[in-house]
């Protein structure tokens, strides 16, 4: 079972994501603000985590810096969620270390694709 690391402070975001994720066997665990995602890319070992860009006390792109500057964490797939659609801030995601964006309000279908994409080209362990 695919394991995705959930990092979302919106708990109303955060339970409709997980439930919908769940139903589709994916394993979901959750982290509500930057710090923990970190911490929880480490001891959890997540197959991708969905990193939210606008987090309290470590925001998602710091977070992202993070995870990836981590020699245990760094080739964990982390798609950016944002509510940002400015021209420029997936270039920023990208640049953080993300592997791929999308935006909020969730295309369930969309966001599946994407994380099916990261998970195939994933390399084996």
């Amino acid at each position: 079972m695919v394991k995705i690391l959930l990092v979302e402070d919106n708990e109303m975001n955060r339970d409709m994501l997980s439930r919908r994720l769940m139903r589709k066997n994916f394993e979901v665990i959750i982290a509500i603000d930057g710090i923990e995602g970190v911490e929880m890319s480490i001891s959890e070992a997540p197959d991708i985590i969905l990193m939210d860009m606008s987090l309290p006390v470590l925001d998602g792109w710091q977070a992202t810096q993070k995870i990836k500057a981590n020699s245990q964490s760094k080739n964990i797939p982390v798609i950016a969620m944002t509510a940002h659609a400015m021209v420029g801030d997936q270039e920023k995601c990208l640049q953080a270390g993300c592997d791929d964006y999308d935006t909020k309000p969730v295309e369930f279908p969309r966001l599946l694709d994407k994380i099916k994409n990261l998970i195939d080209k994933e390399p084996t362990q």
